[in-house]
């Protein structure tokens, strides 16, 4: 069985082909409702993908969705995240949604910003760093000699 995308692509190529050849909207989700029966996509789907096809060169027309850059990260902000990395260093009981309410952004966001960006994790309800930097091991060093 084919996967669902791979019937989508599918459905939309037959859209194209039915649409070259002059066939009205309605038609081509007739024709299609009798071979794909429930899989077949809606009336609507069909409608939008004919007035696409019918608009473009067919040469030039895209089955697959083309790649999108995706929702930008406003929490990896350099300003963000110096400020969430200042407030922890400053006090390391602070809560992420002290921290929240102070920079202005969501408390998941500063969970990224904890977690994944500076490297933090919680040991004893204090937000530690997950691996010693040089400096700290340098630091480490001195004081054991």
């Amino acid at each position: 069985m084919a996967s669902s995308n791979d019937l989508l692509i599918k459905q939309r190529s037959v859209i194209e082909f039915l649409a070259a050849e002059g066939c009205s909207a309605a038609n081509i989700h007739a024709i299609m409702k009798t071979v794909y029966c429930e899989m077949c996509i809606s009336d609507c789907a069909v409608l939008k993908r004919v007035r696409i096809f019918k608009g473009e060169d067919p040469r030039e027309t895209f089955l697959r969705d083309r790649k999108r850059s995706g929702r930008p990260l406003s929490a990896s902000v350099t300003a963000h995240r110096e400020k969430v990395d200042c407030m922890i260093r400053a006090n390391r009981r602070v809560k992420q949604k002290e921290i929240a309410n102070a920079v202005g952004i969501l408390k998941e966001q500063v969970n990224h910003i904890v977690t994944t960006v500076l490297g933090y994790r919680k040991v004893s309800a204090r937000c530690v760093p997950r691996q010693f930097t040089v400096e700290m091991k340098a630091r480490r060093k001195d004081m054991c000699t």
